[in-house]
């Protein structure tokens, strides 16, 4: 399974991966119960490979993220995305310290993490996701 293969579709739960192309859009297989369906070009759909995170200095590309949370857990699962409010910040802050705050809300956080529990259960090799960002404090 390629990170650059998993898309999130508006109003359906859960991931999916991308198994082939039609004429009028993509088949894919949910990560949640396998099962096969064809999204259409009438589907918001996003590519997990552009979603990025604010922080106060660069937005951090969400592999990145998925990266920091798999070497915090050893590539199991996380804390469940229905934790309250502040014991999700309280994490998401132990693996990315500078997000924005201010335009990263709880709803974001939840769905971060809920995304990444999915990509666990289904065996993703987290591994494979590169960490190409340098933090600042090493550039100086």
């Amino acid at each position: 399974m390629e990170f650059s293969k998993i898309i999130a579709v508006s109003g359906k739960p859960g991931l999916f991966e991308i198994l082939s192309q039609t004429k009028s859009g993509v088949i894919v297989k949910s990560l949640l119960d396998e099962k096969r369906m064809p999204i259409t070009a009438t589907h918001n759909v996003s590519l997990l490979e552009n979603i990025a995170i604010f922080t106060y200095a660069d937005d951090i590309p969400l592999a990145d993220v998925f990266k920091n949370i798999a070497d915090k857990e050893d590539g199991k699962e996380a804390i469940s995305h229905k934790e309250s409010a502040n014991k999700l910040t309280a994490y998401f802050s132990e693996v990315l310290p500078d997000y924005d705050d201010e335009r990263v809300y709880t709803s974001n956080i939840k769905k971060v993490i809920q995304w990444y529990n999915i990509l666990a259960k289904a065996n993703f090799d987290f591994s494979t996701l590169a960490q190409e960002e340098v933090t600042t404090d090493e550039e100086e």
